[in-house]
């Protein structure tokens, strides 16, 4: 069955009683997931939400979305997640990427591919509660080796002995837009969310790189989507539109974009590439004109899926043919003025629709 989960973006921190309500009204409208934003400067702290959440909700599953190898050491983002787990009876996932805010607001670019696929390897190593290497990290340049300490016996490796027995592992879930990113992610993690868009053709791409160099394991494929669900498509067109470049951004922040794309598509990931806007990366209306660049209402609605009801959930049901098991909604797809009782239109008739139509065809 597919599943519904809420981007990180989404989530307001405030008081508990606050996260409290959230939680419980977010999982009440029937979502699947809940994706915590991991970026120090632009969020608040994923894994105490996650806490509150794992308390507040009972079926809930909660997801980083995304954290990073960079900003906390590998045994202590381990710690972080399996804490969760535990707390929530098992419904914990490590969503992670190569970095994206949470580094570019210390002054770095994403980490390498070779350091990414090293830190997906140990992580699995940790949370499967086997040892791994203690490794290097530059964060330790100034610290002396642990041999250097004069006593008869010191750790020889990292390990996370305090996991409760009969813990389910945490599953490991990879953000992936380039197609080094997803064959490394295919070959090592259970889950793959690719960032990419709506866009079909894009979409097949990612999901034959992946199930190749997959070499016929079992992986749960995700995407990470802009919906915006509402009868009348000009009264969104600007928010829509707002929403695209800050996710489109992840097809070129390092270079142009891989994949299928028409000519119009790789001049609008230019536009992106040329003129998105780093310092306003919480603030996402800003991007509708991208300094200029305006983008392409054409290619707007191709990444994206806007429209009513009906539209979103044909759009879905594609996808969903294709492979996609789970779909990260990004973008203002709630809209209450357009749905009944102040509930969002996509949580009330879009994801029941979507639910039915595949059961039916799976029946």
């Amino acid at each position: 069955m597919v599943e519904f989960w809420r981007a990180g973006g989404s989530v307001s921190g405030g008081s508990a009683a606050q996260v409290q309500a959230q939680a419980q009204e977010l999982e009440a409208e029937g979502w699947d997931g809940q994706m915590f934003m991991d970026s120090q400067s632009l969020s608040a702290d994923p894994f105490v939400l996650m806490g509150a959440w794992a308390v507040a909700a009972k079926n809930i599953k909660l997801c980083t979305g995304v954290t990073n190898p960079a900003t906390r050491h590998l045994a202590v983002l381990a710690a972080n997640i399996a804490s969760v787990q535990s707390l929530s009876g098992g419904r914990a996932v490590l969503g992670i990427g190569r970095g994206d805010s949470a580094l570019a607001y210390l002054g770095h670019a994403p980490v390498t591919l070779p350091a990414f696929r090293r830190a997906l390897v140990t992580l699995q190593t940790l949370l499967s509660g086997q040892e791994a290497e203690f490794g290097t990290r530059p964060l330790f340049a100034e610290a002396a080796s642990v041999e250097s300490l004069a006593l008869g016996a010191r750790p020889a490796a990292m390990r996370l002995k305090w996991l409760p027995a009969g813990l389910p592992k945490v599953p490991l879930d990879v953000a992936a837009t380039g197609p080094k990113v997803i064959e490394m992610a295919a070959q090592i993690a259970e889950r793959v969310t690719f960032s990419v868009g709506a866009m079909k053709e894009r979409l097949a791409w990612a999901l034959d790189l992946a199930n190749r160099a997959g070499g016929g394991r079992r992986i749960s494929f995700g995407a990470q989507i802009i919906v915006v669900c509402h009868p009348d498509i000009e009264a969104v067109r600007a928010a829509a539109t707002s929403f695209v470049a800050p996710l489109a951004r992840f097809q070129v922040i390092q270079g142009q974009a891989a994949g299928p794309q028409s000519e119009s598509d790789a001049a609008n990931f230019a536009a992106i590439r040329g003129a998105y806007d780093m310092t306003k990366h919480d603030h996402v209306i800003a991007h509708d004109k991208l300094k200029g660049a305006e983008l392409d209402w054409d290619f707007v609605r191709h990444f994206a899926i806007i429209g009513p009801p009906e539209h979103c959930i044909e759009r879905l049901l594609e996808l969903a043919a294709m492979g996609i098991e789970r779909f990260v909604v990004v973008g203002p797809g709630f809209h209450p003025e357009a749905g009944q009782g102040g509930r969002s239109l996509f949580a009330t008739a879009v994801m029941p629709a979507v639910r039915a139509r595949l059961c039916g065809r799976n029946s």
